[in-house]
């Protein structure tokens, strides 16, 4: 049997989620795949800090998605963001305990869409073992990262030295 996620979204539009609460999921908790114009507040994610495998939100192959005002507490990325994401917006949110905010992981496919404009603000990491960081397979791809910005983030029990973190994972059959 697969594992089970909470809410998987794909190829919609203008989409709301407010006030969501996941528990314990087995997998990822929500996922957007090729939605456009997506807004997510008030979400609360809440699964072990021991949990692999289970991303509060994972946006991929969407265009302009706002996430506020939303906790996640997780075993895994907080938020990750996979290939095709362009115009994402996150803002007001709680991270922790995790892996913090990913980009990536990037590049398992050489010809791959990139991530573009991805904006972080006002968000407050605890107990993460990253800030915000990109994550790429050691191989060669033409998937690329532009325009990302973090402003004003808090930390609090952060495992990693730098905010922004670039990872080069090497990989063979496993997928991350």
């Amino acid at each position: 049997m697969l594992p089970i996620l909470t809410l998987r979204i794909t190829n919609s539009t203008n989409i709301r989620i407010n006030g969501l609460l996941s528990l314990n999921s087995q997998l990822y908790h929500v996922v957007i795949d090729g939605c456009q114009n997506v807004n997510i507040e008030g979400v609360k994610v809440i699964a072990s800090g021991e949990s692999p495998n289970t991303d509060g939100i994972h946006v991929e192959e969407s265009t302009n998605v706002t996430i506020v005002n939303s906790v996640m507490k997780t075993g895994d990325d907080c938020i990750s963001i996979g290939p095709g994401t362009t115009n994402l917006w996150i803002e007001r949110v709680t991270c922790g305990p995790g892996h913090g905010i990913s980009i990536g992981s990037l590049g398992q496919d050489m010809k791959e869409d990139g991530v573009q404009n991805v904006t972080v603000k006002n968000t407050t990491f605890i107990g993460t073992q990253n800030g915000l960081r990109i994550k790429t397979w050691a191989r060669p791809s033409n998937g690329f990262v532009q325009d990302v910005e973090e402003m004003k983030e808090h930390y609090s029990q952060l495992f990693a030295l730098l905010i922004l973190t670039v990872i080069q994972i090497v990989c063979s059959l496993m997928q991350l």
